[in-house]
Formats: structure tokens, C-alpha cells, sequence
């Protein structure tokens, strides 16, 4: 494993994640069911999602270099520019809240609504291709697998704790730029690669 690509895969997704739809939906869960059941329920619907995505991206992987590369950046670039478009539309505009299951229930039903409602929202997710673009890009599948799942279990974690708090303090539309910022930085970094 490569600590490098570790960190780096923590740091893009842990940004990319904090202001998306995952996190919000996580905290509405949370008040929903007791919280250590939500974060299980949504550890395993990520441990699922990251898998698949590191999947991909060692396939992606066998592809041409300079695809792989090309692809990897064009990737980043789209998902700036998401973000970015995110963030004004959250600047601009009030939240609609995420629709959850509203069911007082406990123990394993509260981990399956948990899952199922995460499993679902990840499909296509911005970090799921990120972490596709990551484990082709570098080659290290177990490091991105690692730095992404330990991104998403901290970012889930931090919903479900202390997300409210954390909104007052901090503006979701510049969690937006800030991932925004992240793509964009990979992007340039992976252009240089490819052009050098």
C-alpha cells in the first residue's frame, strides 16, 4: 500500500463527499434512527459502492495509458464543474430536504433503511467516479480502496454526529467550491502528467 495515494484518495473524496447528497441524507437518517445504526447501515453501503468502484477502475486500468489519463482528467474537470454548479444552486437557494424513509423502527431494520437509502443514492456518485479515475490513474487499487472507504466512513461518521453543527459553522455551497477546487487541482496535475 502507498501512503501517498492513500492520503490523496482521502483528502478528494472526503471534500467531493462533505457537501453531497450522501451526507445530507445520512444526517436525515440519523435523526430518523439511532445514529450508530445509521452508520453502520451507511459503512456498508459504501464498503459495497467503493468495491465496485475499485473494481472499474482496475479494469479501467488494463486501457492505454494515455486514455486512462485523458479520461481521469476529463473526469475531474466534470466533476468541478458539478460542484461549482452545485454550489451556486445551494448559495442561491434554500435546501430541499432529502426524503427518507420516516419509520420508527430499530436494530436491523434501522441498518437496512440505512444501506438501502445509501445504496442507492451512490449509483454514479461523484466519488464512486472519482475512485474509478483514482485506481486507474495510479495503479493502487487497495491504497484508493482504503483512502476512499476510510473518506466515506469519516464523512458519514461526521453527518451523523455532528452534521448540524457542522453546517452552521461551515456553508455547504463553499464545501462545494472547495471540492470543486480539489477536481480541479487533480485535473491540471493529471493533464501535466499526460502532456509531459
Amino acid at each position: 500500500m502507498d501512503p501517498v495515494v492513500i492520503g490523496l484518495t482521502f483528502l478528494a473524496i472526503f471534500v467531493v463527499e462533505l457537501p453531497d447528497k450522501t451526507f445530507l441524507a445520512t444526517l436525515v437518517l440519523a435523526t430518523k434512527y439511532r445514529p450508530i445504526l445509521v452508520w453502520i447501515g451507511v459503512g456498508l453501503a459504501f464498503a459495497v459502492q467503493t468495491t465496485v468502484a475499485v473494481l472499474l477502475g482496475h479494469a479501467v486500468s488494463f486501457l492505454p495509458k494515455e486514455v486512462v489519463q485523458a479520461a481521469a482528467g476529463l473526469m475531474f474537470l466534470a466533476g468541478a464543474v458539478i460542484l461549482v454548479r452545485e454550489g451556486r444552486s445551494h448559495q442561491a437557494a434554500a435546501e430541499a430536504e432529502d426524503e427518507v424513509l420516516a419509520k420508527d423502527v430499530s436494530g436491523h431494520r434501522a441498518i437496512v433503511a440505512s444501506f438501502l437509502v445509501l445504496f442507492a443514492a451512490e449509483w454514479g456518485d461523484l466519488s464512486q467516479l472519482l475512485t474509478i479515475s483514482l485506481v486507474a490513474k495510479y495503479e493502487q487499487p487497495v491504497s484508493v480502496f482504503v483512502g476512499a472507504l476510510a473518506a466515506l466512513l469519516v464523512v458519514s461518521g461526521l453527518a451523523v454526529i455532528a452534521g448540524q453543527g457542522l453546517q452552521r459553522f461551515v456553508k455547504l455551497h463553499v464545501l462545494h467550491y472547495v471540492g470543486a477546487g480539489v477536481c480541479l487541482v487533480l485535473a491540471g496535475v493529471t493533464a501535466y502528467e499526460l502532456l509531459t
